[in-house]
């Protein structure tokens, strides 16, 4: 009688262990994600539906995770304090928005004269940048991996050609970031809007000049209607936004979905970035077709020297003063050293061995 209650209680326990197993696998856990950005934003917003949609399918439905645009929560540069405090679970941003709060999330997303978006992602995969990412972010309970990148940025729309360095005295630009502070340096005056609110912000006078992306997003928000003068880039090589997440909340999820979560950011991430190159090649050819009045400019050289001086003077002012900052300042130009000799004997010695 003892051995057949045994068996029972044992069948029981096997039943119970397994019910309970079948439960846990068909959980479904929702996150909430907060972006910087309206509601079917191009390109940045579709990194964020992209993501969104593996997580849900490699999950088998286990992962739900619900996006906020900006118009929603009413915050766009207050992405990081809302994931922080847990009011949101992720977000979706630009790590140098919030340079104010803290300072040295600033060189995660670019630096001018810096690395380009591949030789950026092999410092972030293969030479310490997430290490250092991980650094900065983990006093506020934050974990933040790329999100999605630009390529090369172009410098920016202006009223009025740029021909000396006196022209940028007083100029009221929109540039956020690290260049900000080197058009500072140079008597510009740069401010930080809301990506919503550009072009009125260039059609009302607010400002002067204004920098967004490149061809991928700049054709449809129609600056060259009001500033005619197309500046090449120098100021964001390799612009990388960010997911960031509650740590807290991702170490609650079951390990395997926390794996997808980051196979699915890491997938989202590099699509944006082949997204926004064909974006930018398809609307370049339509621009120079359909506007031929975009004037495309390349700033004087005196501009770009003092441009680089500043950069650097700033660089070496931060580095003494901070000691976390001079580390991933180091390792982000020890890194260029190295990756940019191969870049120049491969892709660029490729293009232009082959140029006819």
């Amino acid at each position: 009688m003892l051995k057949s209650l045994y068996k029972k209680t044992l069948v029981a326990a096997v039943v119970m262990v397994t019910s309970v197993n079948v439960f846990a696998a068909d959980k479904v856990y929702r996150l909430k994600l907060a972006e910087s950005w309206g509601p079917n934003f191009p390109v940045f917003g579709d990194s964020v539906k992209n993501m969104v949609k593996m997580a849900e399918e490699m999950s088998n439905g286990r992962l739900k995770i619900r996006v906020d645009s900006a118009n929603k929560h009413k915050s766009a540069f207050g992405v990081f304090d809302m994931v922080k405090s847990g009011q949101y679970d992720m977000g979706h941003s630009a790590s140098y928005y919030y340079k104010g709060k803290v300072p040295n999330t600033l060189y995660f997303t670019t630096m001018p004269f810096g690395m380009t978006a591949m030789e950026q992602y092999a410092w972030f995969q293969y030479g310490g940048g997430q290490e250092l990412m991980d650094e900065v972010y983990a006093p506020h309970n934050l974990v933040a991996f790329p999100g999605g990148n630009t390529g090369v940025q172009m410098g920016g729309w202006f009223r009025k050609e740029i021909n000396n360095l006196d022209d940028l005295k007083n100029l009221k630009m929109r540039i956020p970031g690290f260049a900000g502070e080197v058009l500072a340096k140079l008597g510009a005056t740069p401010v930080n809007i809301p990506p919503g609110e550009l072009y009125t912000a260039l059609e009302r006078n607010t400002i002067d000049a204004l920098e967004w992306v490149g061809p991928s997003l700049d054709l449809r928000m129609g600056f060259h209607k009001i500033a005619p003068f197309y500046y090449m880039g120098w100021h964001e090589p390799a612009t990388e936004l960010m997911f960031i997440i509650n740590k807290k909340k991702l170490d609650s999820l079951p390990a395997d979905l926390q794996a997808i979560l980051k196979v699915a950011m890491h997938k989202a991430s590099y699509d944006m970035y082949v997204q926004s190159y064909a974006s930018s090649a398809e609307n370049w050819a339509e621009m120079t077709s359909e506007f031929p009045d975009i004037k495309v400019k390349t700033f004087p050289a005196e501009v770009l020297t003092a441009m680089k001086k500043a950069n650097d003077e700033i660089l070496s002012e931060k580095a003494a003063s901070d000691e976390m900052a001079a580390k991933i300042i180091k390792s982000q130009q020890d890194y260029l050293k190295l990756v940019r000799v191969w870049t120049d004997i491969s892709e660029f010695g490729y293009i232009q061995s082959t140029k006819e």
